[in-house]
């Protein structure tokens, strides 16, 4: 199998042997050889992970260590936010932190998860985007940090209220930690890293663990009878109504964090008026959407009907109109809403919620509403 985008081998993770067994449907995606779906089909997975728990394979994604030379991670956080908007230098110890790095003109090169674990920072990063990613940071960040690429290392996520549950029983740790808590942690006897965090709106964690035993703590996972294989369809239409962004689709190198509702993720420090405001790239277009708005917004989108709106349908003020003012950057089904869910990005003055605005569908237009995000409440547990 080749990948699209390059013609080259498509790259296989740890699971893949795993994933033919548990019958998953292969696909390309981000050059690798993924799961789309297992047996039990996208709807059946989805509406699992809301009730119950999934195991996703995430190993795709790319993991770094970043290990300051002069021995103090204060250093490696203050050249992190070099290349981010967010305060690094404050993220404690066990702690991770949700960020993006920006280019010149204030857009997204990527979104990632920034953790402190003691003498070093860890970060994951987007899978088509890893190699540059990991050239972004040598080329900014060498004369403070060494760059330590981390490819013998799976990463899989366990998602759904039954996941502390499930995954208490193999570390007892999981039970006491909070959303966004991340570090060492024994799991299943090996030695992994820890997060509760995820991609679904879900209470879950995501566990990074050596490559040669990431398919035994995968089996010993699903062995559990709440537990389910889930591939990248569910995957999708659970970020979806979870109103988070997918990299190259919601947000990209033209969107700032602010015009795609991600301001939340910038704290006081680095704004005007913090203690370390600016210093990174784009901060001079960031800092003036801060302050005075952006010119457009990401919003939720909900299609009267049954029918799903799907990415890259051109929006419009009103049913004659012939100039799009938007377009769609996600859409699909919402098996939890039991409805269509989509969003896009809107000019400011026509992104209040429940406003009306059309997209072209096969020749017709078809009204939707805006609507707030999450399209289903987050459990994520504080």
């Amino acid at each position: 199998m080749l990948s699209r985008e390059t013609e080259q081998p498509l790259k296989r993770t740890p699971l893949y042997a795993l994933h033919l067994a548990r019958g998953g449907k292969m696909v390309p995606f981000a050059g690798y050889e993924m799961p789309v779906q297992f047996s039990t089909g996208v709807l059946k997975e989805h509406l699992h992970t809301r009730a119950r728990a999934g195991l996703f394979d995430v190993s795709h994604m790319g993991q770094i260590a970043l290990r300051a030379r002069s021995g103090h991670v204060e250093d490696v956080a203050r050249a992190l936010e070099r290349l981010v908007p967010q305060d690094v230098l404050a993220l404690a110890a066990g702690r991770q932190r949700y960020a993006q790095f920006t280019n010149e003109a204030g857009g997204i090169l990527d979104d990632l998860m920034i953790a402190r674990f003691g003498d070093h920072l860890f970060v994951v990063v987007n899978a088509s985007c890893k190699a540059e990613d990991e050239a972004h940071l040598r080329a900014h960040l060498s004369d403070v940090c060494v760059i330590e690429p981390l490819p013998d290392r799976a990463l899989l996520a366990l998602q759904g209220p039954k996941a502390e549950a499930v995954l208490a029983k193999f570390c007892p740790d999981a039970a006491s930690m909070r959303f966004m808590d991340a570090g060492p942690r024994r799991v299943c006897g090996i030695d992994c890293f820890v997060s509760r965090s995820g991609y679904t709106g879900e209470d879950g964690f995501e566990i990074s663990v050596p490559a040669d035993q990431a398919e035994a703590l995968a089996s010993a996972l699903l062995d559990h009878a709440d537990v389910l294989p889930i591939g990248l369809g569910a995957r999708d239409s659970l970020r979806l109504e979870a109103g988070l962004c997918l990299y190259g689709h919601d947000i990209d190198t033209a969107t700032t964090p602010v015009e795609a509702g991600l301001a939340w993720s910038i704290q006081k420090s680095r704004r005007n008026g913090g203690a370390r405001a600016g210093g990174f790239f784009g901060a001079q277009a960031i800092l003036s959407q801060l302050e005075n708005g952006a010119a457009r917004k990401r919003v939720g989108l909900k299609p009267e009907g049954r029918a799903p709106v799907r990415e890259g349908a051109p929006l419009f003020a009103d049913e004659v109109s012939g100039e799009p003012i938007g377009r769609v950057t996600s859409g699909g089904f919402g098996p939890s809403l039991n409805a269509p869910a989509a969003m896009g990005y809107l000019p400011a003055t026509l992104a209040h919620e429940g406003g009306i605005v059309f997209a072209e569908l096969r020749g017709q237009r078809l009204p939707l509403r805006v609507a707030a995000m999450p399209f289903v409440p987050n459990t994520y547990k504080r």
